[in-house]
């Protein structure tokens, strides 16, 4: 039987996947986000079929259940609290946290959890704009649009920049670009930060950050 943690990884990128567009995700796709041979991946998610955690047919896209749903957003409801917890309590800069929740998230207890939640005021969203599942896994978002995917002339409000690359985290704050900024899209790469001139994005900023719709 497969540990927890190491079911609560695979359950949490599933869910990742889809947090902010549709496609489900693949098999291989799993395999390389988790760095795992692919045999490993697949056996490993007839284990969670079997545990009704996913709904899954040979070579097709992985779904979470109702019930794997569930397990999900709890696991990555304790990761972004202790991400913000972090950044507010103690100082972490945003690109710094991912790692140490990471290996807090498997570690502290409910209490300890809840004690957060309420130190923190219960925030909804965490420090990459990521939203926090409440503690029945609902979340709120608005519609959001992909920055590489919006047009000449849009304006929007920063709603997420993508944990995933530190050193990108880095480039957006040396350019200004931070959950709640205003960004007008004003040409391939290149928008407008507030009242700012408009200047080139960081590279890679356009599959990383997302905007109000």
């Amino acid at each position: 039987m497969p540990n927890s943690a190491a079911i609560d990884d695979y359950l949490k990128t599933i869910y990742h996947h889809t947090e902010w567009q549709s496609a489900r995700i693949t098999p291989s796709q799993l395999a390389g986000v988790l760095g795992l041979a692919p045999s490993t991946v697949t056996e490993m998610v007839q284990k969670l079929a079997a545990q009704g955690l996913v709904t899954h047919r040979p070579y097709g896209p992985i779904s979470l259940s109702d019930a794997g749903e569930l397990r999900a957003a709890a696991i990555i409801r304790r990761h972004r609290l202790i991400e913000t917890w972090l950044v507010q309590e103690f100082g972490y800069s945003w690109d710094e946290v991912h790692d140490e929740a990471e290996v807090l998230e498997h570690t502290i207890s409910d209490r300890l959890l809840a004690g957060i939640d309420a130190r923190l005021g219960s925030p909804r969203f965490d420090p990459h704009g990521d939203a926090i599942p409440d503690a029945e896994g609902h979340v709120h978002r608005e519609p959001f649009v992909l920055l590489s995917a919006a047009p000449v002339g849009h304006v929007g409000r920063v709603l997420r920049i993508s944990d995933r690359d530190p050193a990108l985290l880095r480039a957006c704050e040396e350019a200004g670009i931070d959950v709640g900024r205003t960004l007008t899209v004003a040409g391939p790469e290149v928008a407008r930060i507030d009242d700012a001139p408009a200047a080139p994005l960081p590279a890679g900023a356009g599959e990383s950050v997302w905007l109000t719709a």
